[in-house]
């Protein structure tokens, strides 16, 4: 029997090459054409750090729970300060570190099981052959915690996606979630005992990692055992969205609250297009709402969580930062949890909405934009400040309407 070889491209084992060999300090951003990101932290030449992909929290929240029995994560009180960086996970290592809650042993197997995962995320979504490599030397970790050989990562990569494949699993990936669609037909397979424990496990809300965490097993094992039910159609493997990242809101002290600017609902448009900002700005301000436009990628999300918009409309795509990844980092804040975000693109694609939902924004709009498109969102979202004419005398009225 033969199984699907992984070919690592040239040009990905040069770019770690090159990294080693410069001593480079800084990001290594490998990215793919359907919008998944990934990110590598270098110092010295030596990887220190990873992050990226469909589920970061799930991973780091994964991670902490296997190797850091002592550590409650549903206990943990996280400031927004912790939480903006694209490294946040690393940061909350640091900080757990620092205050003594784990040991530097404990931080070297996250950093190790973390870059093995990334790897191989990287590897069965890509193949490493469709992805770009960008150095970027803005941001660099200081104090790493831990060093990690690029070709030992790789070659670890390597030998877990052999057994995978081996496994039968080639087709499969981790981080889709069981559910349970034939019950019925199951109960008939499997004693009642396997059967109450199918029911409670499989419910569509942990993903394949998740289960072979909490039942302290293999993944490749947990995964073997489900793939027959799979292909008869009892088991479905669906995607499911990364886990919020709960965040305290930060306690106003002061005695008494100042003013609010104005009582106008906010809109913010997230795009590196002055064009569309500019149409953006004329629509939603012509119809008495406040605007704000942000054009870099970069400063979006501490723009977003200064100004708490009422509503988002995020552009796809994006240097450094696409609107997956900005939106999955709201969503992991606690104050924007319920913000509408719009996803904005010129591609009306069946995958890119999919992946829209999984990444929680609200709802899509293709461009160009156009005026009934725009309004006919915020008309859905928004409790709207719509302007109507009032007599000769009072000039214009603003009203508080709901349109739903």
């Amino acid at each position: 029997m033969t199984h699907p070889e992984l070919m690592v491209s040239n040009n990905i084992l040069n770019e770690f090459k090159t990294c080693t060999q410069l001593q480079y300090n800084g990001q290594l951003v490998i990215s793919s054409p359907k919008g998944n990101r990934w990110v590598f932290y270098y110092r010295l030449g030596r990887i220190v750090w990873a992050t990226g992909g469909k589920h970061p929290f799930r991973r780091w929240r994964r991670h902490i729970a296997q190797h850091c029995p002592q550590i409650d994560v549903d206990k943990m009180q996280l400031r927004q300060q912790d939480t903006v960086t694209e490294y946040w996970d690393y940061r909350l290592l640091e900080i757990l570190y620092k205050r003594q809650k784990i040991q530097r042993e404990q931080i070297n197997t996250i950093v190790e099981n973390t870059l093995s995962e990334v790897l191989f995320d990287i590897a069965q979504q890509t193949n490493f052959v469709s992805v770009s490599c960008t150095r970027n030397q803005e941001v660099i970790l200081e104090t790493p915690m831990s060093f990690t050989s690029a070709d030992l990562s790789i070659k670890q990569m390597q030998d877990s996606w052999q057994s995978w494949a081996e496994a039968g699993l080639a087709n499969v990936f981790p981080d889709l979630a069981p559910i349970i669609r034939r019950p019925e037909q199951l109960q008939q397979l499997v004693s009642p005992s396997v059967y109450k424990n199918f029911v409670s496990l499989i419910n569509g809300k942990q993903t394949l990692r998740d289960l072979a965490a909490r039942m302290k097993q293999n993944v490749v094992a947990i995964s073997r055992s489900l793939l027959p039910y799979v292909l008869k159609g009892i088991i479905e493997l669906i995607e499911v969205p990364d886990l919020p990242l709960a965040v305290l809101e930060t306690a106003n002290k002061s005695i008494s609250a100042p003013p609010k600017k104005s009582h106008l609902p906010l809109v913010a448009c997230v795009d590196d297009s002055p064009q569309v900002c500019q149409i953006m700005e004329e629509i939603i301000t012509s119809h008495g709402l406040r605007f704000i436009k942000i054009q870099d990628a970069v400063q979006a999300l501490p723009t977003l969580i200064q100004e708490k918009p009422d509503l988002i409309f995020l552009d796809l795509v994006m240097p450094v930062a696409s609107g997956y990844e900005i939106c999955t980092q709201l969503r992991r804040i606690s104050s924007f949890a319920n913000t509408p975000v719009i996803i904005l693109t010129g591609n009306d694609g069946l995958l890119d909405r999919v992946r829209a939902k999984v990444v929680g924004s609200t709802d899509f709009l293709t461009k160009p934009v156009a005026t009934d498109k725009v309004l006919s969102i915020v008309r859905k979202y928004l409790p709207v400040q719509a302007q109507s004419q009032a007599n000769s005398n009072s000039g214009l009225g603003v009203v508080r309407e709901r349109i739903a």
